[in-house]
């Protein structure tokens, strides 16, 4: 993979633990390398896009909370306390780069067809400007995905993409990838290097929730491939908790797993 090199706009997905200590606090020394190595790709010429979970994980933490509410004014809370302190964490480390970043709140109100286009330009603006945008969704006021328990990020982060014409998603977690079964109940589970497809048996594979402190687990990840996907774009899941590995994937490209966008008219 390569080519990974000339995938010039790059959409990439922040999971809670990425960004987390198990507590809800936020995992300082990953951070601030993911940050650093997010700057430097930025300045080696990709156009770097964040969509970032942690809010309400943050907010938590900061509240001094052990488990997700379960109530919605409590989870609209958290995620009011922990906004504030996700971006002005981004606000801080990027600026050591002397980089610029930008909050996006987005709700699926926003995202509706005929309100796209002002998403759109937004977006092309701040990233042609080298600005850095932040991308969340809007928990504190979409009710619905909150209660609903379908607010992740993983979709929002295939929506972006696809709005933001991107040449490529990375959807950063806390697993290495697509298995051919559950690598935490089979230790003898293989990773999937390459998706050239996503059909019954792929969906299959995908179990349920992932951590206490997110909402978001593979059978997200694979639906935001099939977002990712049907638009052309790439995607890989790839393992955050080393933040060496985008390095590495850009270098190298032999990691994680590749779900392979469909070629569109007009391509060879």
């Amino acid at each position: 993979m390569s080519y990974l090199k000339d995938k010039k706009r790059v959409v990439v997905k922040l999971g809670t633990s990425t960004l987390t200590h198990r507590t809800g606090r936020l995992y300082i020394r990953r951070v601030e390398q993911l940050v650093k190595n997010l700057a430097d790709l930025q300045n080696a010429g990709h156009e770097m896009i964040i969509v970032s979970s942690g809010a309400m994980g943050l907010g938590m933490g900061k509240l001094g909370l052990k488990e997700r509410p379960k109530d919605t004014p409590s989870k609209q809370a958290c995620a009011a306390v922990g906004q504030c302190e996700l971006m002005y964490l981004y606000d801080n480390l990027f600026s050591n780069y002397s980089i610029n970043v930008a909050q996006m709140l987005l709700t699926k109100y926003i995202l509706l067809e005929d309100r796209r286009i002002n998403v759109t330009n937004a977006l092309e603006k701040i990233v042609e400007m080298g600005v850095i945008p932040i991308i969340n969704e809007n928990d504190t006021v979409a009710i619905d995905e909150l209660e609903l328990e379908v607010g992740e990020n993983d979709s929002l982060a295939a929506t972006v993409a696809v709005l933001a014409n991107a040449d490529l998603l990375i959807i950063m977690s806390d697993i290495d990838g697509l298995y051919d079964s559950d690598p935490r109940k089979n230790p003898d589970a293989k990773l999937i290097p390459v998706v050239e497809n996503i059909d019954d048996n792929i969906r299959q594979l995908a179990g349920g929730a992932g951590t206490a402190l997110g909402t978001g687990g593979m059978i997200t990840k694979i639906k935001a491939a099939e977002i990712a996907n049907e638009k052309g774009i790439d995607m890989i899941i790839l393992n955050g908790k080393n933040p060496d590995n985008i390095y590495y994937l850009f270098e190298n490209g032999d990691l994680g797993t590749l779900f392979k966008g469909k070629k569109l008219k007009g391509e060879n």
